[in-house]
């Protein structure tokens, strides 16, 4: 079967999941989706590496959903997520296909909330269950969660969560899970620690890679403005303002910078919040929540924070700083051009260090940013950058 022409129908799905992807407006799954969840309605063990952006959740949350027996009230499900904006996010998205469906509940657990009210959740009877490893672990100890009769577990941005220090905690939970039928490792990177839990707890794992050149990598013109750091700020709000963004996300590397140019912008009367991890959870979910419901024009955050931000029509992303690692820009600027759209990103560079970071940062993942000029009249046009000119020879 061509996998570029596979419709959602074609992978054998329930009438009521298909109507689901139906009112979401999802016609034809991603790469991801087509070539996992065949193999996850088998029972297969699957190891995929896929950028951001090209649609992981559904291709696990699609064959956990349809295999949920929903007169058993037993946790069948688990899906363990590196932090918890991105668990929020995926039980979202669980919650939306579930639109037609009777009977199967989603519980989210993740720390720095109140255990009480996800002590709740639990006694609701959920079916599947998204967790940060953690959290999962706490309620567990206490004995409000059961691991028994779990038949999926899937580990998303696994690369992400190994590395931030939840290896033991993985796979003390892997091993708790006594009766699985199938473990699924979704990852933007395959790091030496995720290869290690594959060998340990797969068997006769499927392999799936999804290259970022295939059509699924989405579609971002790519640009960067050169200023001076002073005029870093000035130059942001300009930009939003003269191309008319309406709905903008803008990156900082720490939380304090964050802050600042959120009251920076605040006070310019700019439409914005900010979220980075010294505001209270329960104040980033609400500002989460303005910014997917669109009451929100611009947000400002920082990498640890942006990562279980899933909007789909995010017109523009700003680095204000140009990040430390490689792999963060294409995680931010992956937020833009989702589902099939087009996006825009810029860089706003304040320094010769952060020209040479781009440039690297260019090189590595084989992206074209072109540098613009902002005119005073909101005019964009080209940088035309002259190649260095060689040292003259002195002879003596």
């Amino acid at each position: 079967m061509d996998i570029n022409n596979i419709t959602f129908a074609d992978l054998g799905l329930s009438e009521a999941m298909l109507k689901a992807l139906e009112k979401k407006g999802y016609g034809w799954p991603t790469t991801i989706q087509a070539e996992a969840i065949p193999h996850f309605m088998q029972w297969r063990d699957v190891i995929a590496k896929a950028p951001t952006g090209t649609g992981k959740t559904f291709a696990f949350g699609i064959p956990m959903i349809e295999h949920i027996d929903a007169e058993n009230e037993a946790v069948q499900g688990l899906i363990l997520a590196p932090t918890r904006e991105l668990a929020i996010q995926i039980g979202d998205e669980l919650r939306g296909l579930l639109t037609y469906y009777n009977g199967i509940r989603v519980a989210v657990l993740y720390g720095g909330a109140g255990i009480g009210g996800q002590i709740k959740q639990l006694e609701r009877k959920p079916q599947i269950v998204v967790a940060t490893p953690g959290r999962l672990m706490d309620h567990y100890n206490r004995k409000t969660i059961r691991l028994d009769k779990i038949q999926t577990v899937v580990l998303d941005e696994a690369d992400r969560m190994l590395d931030m220090g939840f290896f033991k905690d993985v796979t003390r939970i892997i091993e708790k899970v006594k009766n699985r039928k199938n473990l699924g490792l979704f990852s933007a990177t395959i790091s030496q620690e995720v290869m290690t839990v594959s060998w340990m707890y797969q068997r006769d794992e499927v392999e799936i890679t999804v290259e970022p050149k295939q059509e699924d990598r989405p579609d971002i013109d790519q640009y960067c403005m050169t200023v001076s750091p002073l005029q870093k700020a000035e130059t942001t709000l300009r930009l939003i303002r003269t191309q008319g963004y309406e709905r903008v996300m803008i990156f900082c590397n720490t939380k304090h910078m964050c802050q600042r140019l959120s009251d920076e912008l605040h006070r310019a009367g700019l439409d914005c919040e900010c979220i980075h991890g010294d505001i209270r959870q329960s104040q980033r979910e609400k500002t989460m929540q303005h910014y997917r419901d669109g009451k929100l024009a611009v947000l400002i955050a920082t990498d640890v924070a942006s990562r279980g931000i899933d909007v789909d029509d995010v017109d523009c992303v700003i680095n204000f700083d140009v990040p430390d690692e490689n792999e963060y820009y294409v995680h931010r600027i992956g937020r833009t051009g989702r589902a099939k759209r087009k996006g825009i990103a810029w860089s706003i560079i304040g320094n010769f260090p952060e020209k040479a970071k781009l440039d690297e940062i260019a090189k590595f993942s084989n992206y074209i940013i072109k540098p613009m000029i902002l005119g005073e009249d909101g005019t964009l046009t080209e940088e035309i950058v002259k190649a260095p000119t060689p040292p003259k020879r002195r002879f003596r």
